[in-house]
């Protein structure tokens, strides 16, 4: 499998993640299936966001709404791991809902992509 996303869009998710090397960003993919026509910045709400995200709420009250609209889907998310690696991490595992989800996570040196599945586990997809 190979997620569709602009070197543009990549680009933007390792900036973020570079600007705030401290805590772990996150945001929305918005797209098609396997294919990423946007990547859209969210505040993460996390308790302790040095160590976790969490997607503010209202961002994806918003995104789900245009979607219903005739927006573009919510097809995944991103988050950055500021110290770790590009991989999901424990508590990405235990959140992992198996809905064929895409997470882009930017690891120190690299980014990845994954895709949950049925499982709950995740499939390693190509950029």
């Amino acid at each position: 499998m190979r997620l569709e996303i602009s070197r543009e869009a990549l680009e933007a998710i390792r900036a973020e993640a570079d600007a705030s090397p401290e805590v772990e960003v996150c945001g929305l993919l918005l797209g098609d299936g396997l294919r990423v026509e946007e990547v859209r910045a969210c505040r993460n709400v996390a308790d302790d966001p040095a160590t976790a995200f969490e997607i503010d709420p209202q961002a994806l009250i918003a995104a789900y709404k245009a979607a219903r609209s005739g927006g573009r889907a919510i097809i995944g998310h991103y988050h950055s791991h500021p110290s770790g690696r590009a991989e999901p991490s424990v508590r990405d595992k235990a959140s992992a809902l198996g809905d064929g989800a895409v997470w882009i996570i930017v690891g120190r040196d690299s980014a990845r992509a994954w895709q949950s599945n049925a499982a709950g586990q995740f499939d390693s997809v190509s950029l």
